[in-house]
C-alpha cells in the first residue's frame, strides 16, 4: 500500500514537471542548439533561427556570414538572462570571445539575442541578428 502511494505521487510529480516546464526545455534546447553552433563556428547555420520576419526586415548577406567565418571562437558565455513577464520572450546577453585567423587578433563581442516564442511556427525564434565582430 504504501509503496503504491509513493509510486502514485511520484508519478504525479513528474507528469506535472513535464507539462508545466515544456516552453521553458524548448527554449533551452534552442538556446543551447544555438551555443553549439557559435561554438563550433556553424555561422551558415545560425540563420535558420532567426525568425523570417525579422530576416525580412534585416536580411543577412553571404558578407555577413563569410566576415563571421574569418573567426574562430574561443568562448560563449551567457551574462544575463530576462524573461518577460508572460514568459514568451527572453533577453539574453552573452560574451563571445574570437580571434581573426589572418591576423590573430582577438576580439570580445557582447551580443544582445531576444528570442520568442512563435505559436505559428511552435518554435523559439531569435529576434536579433547575428554577432557582429565589425564593430568591435
Amino acid at each position: 500500500m504504501r509503496l503504491a502511494f509513493v509510486t502514485i505521487m511520484v508519478s504525479v510529480l513528474v507528469l506535472t514537471a513535464c507539462g508545466g516546464g515544456q516552453m521553458e526545455r524548448e527554449r533551452q534546447e534552442a538556446m543551447d542548439r544555438w551555443e553549439v553552433l557559435v561554438r563550433w563556428n556553424h555561422f551558415e547555420s545560425l540563420v535558420d533561427f532567426i525568425h523570417p520576419e525579422w530576416l525580412a526586415e534585416n536580411p543577412v548577406t553571404e558578407l555577413d556570414v563569410r566576415r563571421l567565418e574569418q573567426f574562430r571562437v574561443t568562448e560563449f558565455r551567457t551574462r544575463q538572462v530576462l524573461v518577460d513577464p508572460d514568459g514568451t520572450g527572453v533577453r539574453r546577453a552573452v560574451r563571445i570571445r574570437m580571434y581573426h585567423v589572418h591576423t590573430q587578433r582577438e576580439r570580445l563581442i557582447d551580443h544582445l539575442e531576444y528570442w520568442r516564442y512563435d505559436e505559428d511556427m511552435n518554435a523559439w525564434l531569435l529576434h536579433s541578428g547575428l554577432p557582429d565582430p565589425s564593430n568591435y
